[in-house]
């Protein structure tokens, strides 16, 4: 059964999932609440369908917030109902259950294979969604939308007849890490400290990072107590076990505001992430982007955000990070240069740059809107082949 084949240029009608937008704090949610911002920017003639639970704030007259109060499964039917009547192209940026549901064309957002890997411990009832539905999204989607090229390499590896499906679109720092006021800034921890941000959970991999922090000189944890900013996940027992460990020498601070965020990252000597695998790794370039001097990993998509701005380090081997941290608070001049390099770096990123792609997508898409058993989609750009020495980091980290 052929496509029907919309005029290139014509506006489109845009269907988003952006449940994320008001649901989800980080990670995703930064990513739907950033891109809405940008898509906002532009000067264009398309109209938003923003498919969520709870509306997020305003935007301009093109953007319209369709709120259905449903638990997941029927919000999905419900949403895929809605934006097959409605639109002529789908965003989906939260569940690959919806990219199944829809007959519209739809790019799907891969941020990661986190969930499919046993060695980072992923959240249970996400690995058992993902195995069951993955697959089928593949299948069904006219685009693969992969943050990173690592995240693409993954999904090769898994699918390689998805290929021709794979765009991959670089995130950036957010629009909105401004500044803190300064009547509250008592509140915040001296500057100085070693800032670690992320969810609580295992792949974060804070036990090592503990490991490696105590194994310092005393003198050092002494001018650089540990801040560890970052909502509670899953399989966290061992992880705040060895966080509190730390005594007074390590400050808990849960969920902080955006604001609060920027300022941590602007007072901090150095800021550790150690995660043994990312989709993007958006903490690292948010440091980056407020000069912070960085230590992260040599793995998956870090070294595609980080590139010669940071100090890499071996995140399953404490011994490794702890020499990553000794080299930068023993050395003021190496912090300074890596703040000055991770900031023109993070220049490189923006959402505007980031949005103009997705758009690229989705009209691309959008001129193929195929009925239900329709032929499989268009041609898309291939995946850019995988770094060697990404590749090569992979292997040293085991």
């Amino acid at each position: 059964m052929a496509s029907e084949r919309r005029p290139s240029g014509q506006p489109l009608v845009v269907g988003i999932d952006a449940r994320a937008a008001v649901e989800t704090k980080a990670g995703r949610g930064r990513l739907v609440r950033e891109l809405l911002l940008a898509l906002a920017e532009r000067d264009d003639q398309n109209a938003y369908r923003c498919y969520c639970r709870t509306p997020w704030e305003p935007l301009d007259s093109r953007f319209e917030w369709i709120a259905m109060s449903s638990p997941d499964a029927v919000w999905h039917a419900r949403a895929a109902v809605a934006a097959n009547r409605e639109c002529d192209v789908f965003l989906s940026a939260d569940s690959y259950l919806t990219t199944i549901l829809l007959r519209v064309p739809t790019v799907t957002i891969v941020y990661d294979l986190m969930a499919l890997d046993p060695g980072t411990q992923p959240n249970r009832r996400s690995a058992v969604v993902e195995r069951l539905t993955l697959r089928a999204a593949v299948r069904g989607s006219e685009c693969l939308w992969c943050i990173s090229r690592a995240t693409a390499e993954d999904l090769l590896a898994r699918y390689p007849s998805a290929r021709a499906k794979i765009a991959v679109v670089p995130l950036a720092p957010p629009s909105r890490l401004s500044g803190y006021s300064a009547g509250h800034a008592w509140q915040l921890p001296e500057p100085g400290f070693v800032l670690a941000v992320g969810t609580l959970e295992p792949r974060k991999n804070l036990p090592r990072l503990v490991e490696a922090y105590g194994s310092l000189p005393s003198e050092l944890q002494d001018a650089h107590p540990l801040v560890v900013v970052g909502a509670q996940g899953w399989r966290t027992g061992r992880t705040l076990e060895a966080l509190r460990s730390l005594g007074s020498r390590c400050r808990l601070l849960g969920h902080v505001g955006d604001d609060e965020l920027a300022e941590l990252y602007r007072r901090c000597a150095v800021f550790c992430y150690p995660s043994l695998g990312e989709g993007f790794g958006l903490p690292v370039l948010e440091a980056m982007a407020a000069g912070a001097a960085v230590v992260t990993s040599n793995v998956s998509s870090l070294p595609e955000v980080g590139g010669d701005a940071v100090e890499y380090v071996d995140p399953r081997s404490a011994e490794s990070i702890a020499a990553g941290l000794e080299r930068l608070l023993g050395s003021p001049e190496r912090r300074a240069e890596l703040a000055a390099r991770g900031r023109a770096r993070a220049k490189g990123f923006s959402w505007a740059t980031t949005a103009a792609a997705v758009m690229e997508l989705l009209q691309t898409a959008g001129q193929h809107r195929r009925p239900p058993g329709a032929s499989p989609p268009p041609e898309w750009r291939n995946a850019p082949r995988p770094h060697s020495d990404t590749r090569r980091a992979r292997r040293e980290a085991g």
